[in-house]
């Protein structure tokens, strides 16, 4: 019989091997959640959630299996959780920052559990002495990949848009080909600003329309593809164009400048930039600015994704009043920085701001940049403020988290605040179809229809809430008495008098929409580069034609003036004339 100092001396070979279960059904259960988004048909908000936050909890269960499971001492158990965590460190000081924060937690974090539970599997069928070792050599080894890529954010399906870490961005490639311009250029152009063709984010009335009146009527054949006119690099940014006469407005990040440059729309060749020292760059949506330029008079508003609200003369960019909006409304940019597309009316420049109190809606004199009014809204916004005339009142509509709110564009008197929280943000705009507004929201929660009554008090009736139409990031438009747009990852119809899906077909991934009145056509730019034209038919999903644009992660407004279209993404600018 062993003695208790015999069984304290006991050869640690002769230990029974470690239990499996636990370990394998947490790594079969990571595996699941991993897939599970891309398993379900249009997945809802609370199966994205799973499939991102359950592989680093599966993680957390492996981490604390190793440290309570009584076949290895505690030295054992501590020596490998700290060697775990070492490991963890380490990686993340030498890999590349894009990947340092959300890509570790969803997806270096749960590899390198992984690595840790089969390293310590395999130890564990050996001898003993190796269970700790082998747990962190497995955990090393597995944390090793991150080490050599890179993140340009994510995809519209929630996926790391990952790059060897070698290979250089768009951006560097870009800036040591052209330096970054001087903070302002002194060239003037001659520009026609009478009657902007398209004056700022998603044309004159912010729907993604292009004019009923437009004497222009496309094509539908595209047998022969639309040509390429020109094509250019830029820098980094989410923005679209504003379009006057032949001249092009957007917004790009360029190193540690966010800079506004005004192209020639026949040739694409730079006719002036003007810079700002500022960059914002977050992990998931990468650095740029994100909102649209917009056009008023002689001048040109924008705003920075990091605050810098300026206005600037249209044909020289000399800058005549800056704004920054953290000073001015006490808070800092949004996740995922400033995005509201000036509005110009009644003599203000309009931007959501989401300050505490009644700092949300910031209005700033045209003329002197002074702040005119503000007014309350949600904290955190994607949309931009839009302009709506019921009877005699000139009224904004701004969609933030907390809900839509209406604001009187004269004073910022608030006529009517309707409640209906998000739970992450809203990036849509409000659609207004006779006396109702179209609120739109994120995956989960779908788009509700409101009537309006209008008069001393302002009210708003639910008509419908449907589910058939969940825009991300991705807008939607109306035509007719229906509205075409993205329901997940599939491309969708929608009858607006009883919010009930005509049909859905067509993977365009996060792509976006643009209605081509005069011609019932509608043009999306998909996710991966390409345009595709679409009857705009209540009836069927008909694609007429398609071609690349790019070949990468394209999100931005697309633009049709006259025959050409005006695209863009992150890296890259371009001019196509259609048939």
């Amino acid at each position: 019989m062993d003695t208790p100092n015999t069984t304290a001396t006991r050869d640690a070979n002769e230990r029974a091997p470690l239990r499996l279960r636990i370990p394998l059904t947490l790594l079969a259960a990571m595996v699941v959640l991993w897939r599970l988004p891309g398993w379900v048909e249009d997945p809802p908000a609370g199966v994205w959630m799973l499939g991102a936050l359950g592989p680093p909890l599966c993680g957390l269960g492996v981490l604390l299996w190793w440290l309570f499971q009584r076949r290895a001492s505690w030295r054992e158990r501590l020596g490998g959780l700290v060697g775990w965590f070492v490991a963890l460190f380490a990686t993340g000081a030498v890999s590349d920052p894009s990947v340092v924060g959300p890509m570790m937690f969803s997806l270096s974090i749960p590899m390198g559990c992984v690595g840790f539970a089969l390293g310590a599997l395999i130890g564990s069928r050996r001898r003993p002495a190796m269970w700790a070792t082998g747990a962190v050599v497995g955990a090393v080894l597995a944390f090793a990949p991150t080490t050599l890529v890179r993140s340009e954010g994510l995809r519209g399906d929630f996926q790391f848009d990952l790059y060897p870490r070698w290979v250089p961005t768009s951006e560097s490639v870009m800036l040591a080909e052209e330096p970054s311009p001087v903070a302002e250029s002194t060239t003037t152009a001659t520009i026609d600003l009478s009657s902007p063709a398209w004056p700022g984010f998603r044309g004159a009335q912010r729907d993604g329309r292009t004019p009923a009146e437009s004497t222009v009527r496309l094509s539908s054949d595209w047998s022969t593809p639309p040509q390429r006119e020109w094509s250019i690099r830029v820098g980094p940014g989410w923005s679209s164009f504003a379009v006057a006469g032949d001249h092009l407005f957007t917004q790009e990040q360029r190193g540690a400048e966010e800079t506004t440059t005004c192209l020639d729309a026949r040739t694409g060749e730079r006719v002036w930039m003007r810079a700002v020292e500022a960059r914002f760059d977050d992990p998931l949506g990468g650095p740029g600015p994100r909102a649209t330029p917009t056009l008023a008079g002689d001048a040109l508003y924008v705003l920075g994704a990091a605050g810098n609200l300026a206005r600037l003369d249209a044909a020289t960019g000399a800058v005549r009043w800056e704004a920054q909006l953290t000073d001015v409304a006490s808070c800092p940019p949004p996740d995922w920085g400033f995005t509201s597309s000036p509005l110009v009316a009644n003599g203000f420049v309009i931007v959501h701001a989401g300050g505490p109190d009644d700092m949300g809606v910031l209005a700033f004199d045209v003329e002197s940049g002074e702040l005119a009014w503000s007014a309350p809204a949600g904290s955190h916004s994607y949309s931009s403020p839009q302009l709506e005339r019921f009877g005699e009142t000139d009224a904004v509509l701004m969609l933030s988290n907390r809900g839509l709110d209406i604001l009187d564009a004269t004073d910022g008197k608030t006529l009517l605040t309707y409640e209906w929280k998000s739970m992450q943000y809203r990036a849509l705009q409000p659609h207004r179809v006779g006396d109702d507004i179209l609120v739109p929201t994120e995956a989960g929660f779908g788009t509700r229809r409101l009537r309006l009554t209008t008069g001393d008090t302002w009210t708003a009736e639910e008509l419908w809430t449907s589910r058939d139409l969940e825009g991300d990031f991705n807008d939607f438009v109306v035509l007719g008495n229906y509205a075409f747009g993205f329901d997940g990852a599939r491309f969708t119809c929608v009858d607006l008098d009883s919010g009930r899906r005509s049909w859905k077909e067509g993977r365009y991934g996060a792509g976006q929409v643009l209605a081509l009145r005069a011609s019932e056509l509608l043009l999306i730019t998909a996710e991966s580069g390409e345009v595709v034209l679409l009857a705009a038919d209540p009836a069927e999903h008909r694609e007429l034609g398609r071609f690349e644009a790019f070949d990468g992660k394209t999100w931005n407004h697309p633009v049709v003036v006259g025959n050409r279209l005006f695209v863009r993404n992150a890296e890259e600018a371009a001019c196509f004339l259609l048939p």
